[in-house]
Parts: C-alpha cells; sequence; structure tokens
C-alpha cells in the first residue's frame, strides 16, 4: 500500500512539474507572440502605406506634411528631430549617469549606497508627463535667461528632461555591471600603489566596459521612444534642423498627434504612423543589435 501511494505521488508529482512547464513555456512564449504580432501588425500597415509612397522619397524628401492639403511624406525631420533629443539626452545622462555609478560602486559605503540607489531608482517611476510639464514650465524658462531668443518649445530642453529620466538607467545597470567586477582586481591594482580613483577608471571601468555599454544602449533605446516630454515641451512641428534650440517634431510625437485625432482608418493619412511606427522599431533593433556586438566584443578584449 505504501508502495502504491508512493507511485501515486510520483505520477501526481510529475503531472505537476509538466502543468507547470506547460505554464512557464505559455509566459515564455507570450511575449515571443505579442513581439511578432507588433512586427506583423507595423509591416502589414506600412506596406498599404508604401504602396502609395515609394521608400526612396519616405527616407529622402525633407518634409513631412501629410495632413496637409498637399502632403509629402518625407521622414527626414522626424528622424532629425528624434536623434537630435536622443544626443541632447545622452550627453546629460551619459556623464551623470556613469559618474553616479562609479561613486555607488566604488566610493560609498554601504548605507550609503543602500539608501542612495532605491532614491536614485524612483527618478524612473515619475509619469513623463511630469516630466514633460517640467521640462516646459521649469526648465524653458531657466534656459531662456541663458540662450536668447530661445523659443517655449525647444529640443534642448526637452533633450536635457529626457536625459534627466534616463540617468536611473545608465546609473544603476552600470553600477551593477562595476559590482560585478572582481575585488582581487581593485586589491592587484591597490597593491600596485594606483588610487581608488585611478582604480576606478583604468581597471574596474574597463573590466565592466560590456554592462556599462548595455546601460547606455538600454538609454538611449528608451530616449529614442520617449513620447510625452517630446510631445509638451518639444513642439510638434516637423522641422529639419540641427539646431537644439529650435522646436521640432519627433517620430513619437507625431504618432501621439495622428493617433489622437480624427483620420479616418484605412487612409493614408492613418498608415503614416505605422510607417513612422516601424522605422521606429529598426532604429531601436539596431540600437539593441550594436548593444550586443559591443558587450561580445568587449568581453573577448577583456
Amino acid at each position: 500500500m505504501a508502495s502504491r501511494l508512493t507511485a501515486t505521488q510520483r505520477r501526481w508529482q510529475r503531472r505537476r512539474e509538466r502543468i507547470m512547464e506547460g505554464v512557464l513555456f505559455l509566459c515564455a512564449a507570450s511575449s515571443v507572440f505579442v513581439t511578432i504580432a507588433i512586427v506583423v501588425v507595423l509591416v502589414w500597415e506600412s506596406a498599404a502605406f508604401f504602396a502609395h509612397v515609394p521608400i526612396a522619397t519616405f527616407l529622402t524628401d525633407t518634409m513631412w506634411t501629410p495632413l496637409f492639403a498637399d502632403p509629402r511624406y518625407g521622414i527626414l525631420p522626424l528622424l532629425c528631430g528624434t536623434m537630435l533629443s536622443t544626443a541632447v539626452a545622452l550627453c546629460v545622462a551619459g556623464p551623470l549617469g556613469l559618474t553616479a555609478a562609479i561613486y555607488l560602486s566604488e566610493f560609498a559605503s554601504a548605507p550609503v549606497r543602500e539608501s542612495t540607489k532605491p532614491v536614485l531608482e524612483l527618478l524612473s517611476g515619475v509619469p513623463t508627463v511630469v516630466y514633460g510639464f517640467f521640462a516646459l514650465l521649469v526648465v524653458t524658462p531657466f534656459l531662456q535667461t541663458f540662450v536668447p531668443n530661445l523659443p517655449g518649445f525647444n529640443i534642448l530642453s526637452a533633450g536635457i528632461v529626457i536625459g534627466i529620466m534616463i540617468i536611473p538607467y545608465v546609473a544603476s545597470l552600470s553600477e551593477d555591471a562595476m559590482r560585478a567586477v572582481p575585488n582581487a582586481l581593485r586589491d592587484g591594482s591597490l597593491a600596485l600603489g594606483a588610487t581608488r580613483l585611478e582604480t576606478a577608471f583604468k581597471v574596474v571601468l574597463p573590466s565592466a566596459i560590456s554592462g556599462v555599454a548595455a546601460a547606455f544602449a538600454l538609454g538611449i533605446s528608451r530616449a529614442v521612444g520617449e513620447t510625452m516630454v517630446v510631445a509638451i515641451a518639444a513642439g510638434q512641428q516637423p522641422n529639419l534642423t540641427f539646431d537644439p534650440r529650435e522646436p521640432a517634431a519627433t517620430i513619437t510625437a507625431y504618432i501621439v498627434q495622428v493617433a489622437l485625432g480624427d483620420l479616418p482608418h484605412g487612409g493614408i493619412g492613418y498608415q503614416s504612423i505605422f510607417a513612422a511606427g516601424l522605422t521606429l522599431l529598426l532604429m531601436t533593433l539596431s540600437f539593441n543589435v550594436f548593444a550586443f556586438w559591443l558587450r561580445a566584443r568587449f568581453r573577448e578584449a577583456y
């Protein structure tokens, strides 16, 4: 009887394990399915758009006026605004985030680290619409005291606030990568006479460069996909410019502008948001692929 009960329990245990394996597989496959579904929808709707607008015109035309009476569909102004805001954000988040990561990893005491890091990560929990109004009502007036003739809507203030917003991504992931460096490397550097600062910049940072590169790539992807800050603070005027002091529109801001409008479903103006979304997806994918390549290369080097 005891042996039969044991065998029955084993069968039920195997069944429960199979059920849990199936549930875990469905959970893992759901993310893949959602990603594939998003790509399929974007490609399907974009194909209908590109049936009317040649891809060469889409990539080379310098005017983006799909809602005008004489529409033109050049994505370059939106690409320029997106990349310009991302560049400004990276100039802010890169030095500040990396400095914060080095301090937390190499110089801060354990109590300071345990209290400072959660506070730093709280920045990522602030709603982006709050950041947008902060850029419009606080950062822009402050910049206008230093930059003459700065318009109320501009890429500079939006990029600065996006940079502040992505500091937790850069700092937290970079700090985790630096903390993973073996202490033997630090001890060896200090034993050879290096200071803690020299050890941080010449030993720890190069050893953790793959994780730092991944952190920067994630921050760039987050900045590229930001919507509310640029929609509120940068303006929604497609403007082909390389001057961050001027207003401009980004891909995400245009998608919001059209998605909340009264365009008929299935029209070319409506389909243009899918072409813009596909472009944004390819941009983000290229940044992620570059991050994986950079990470693999530095892992081989170190």
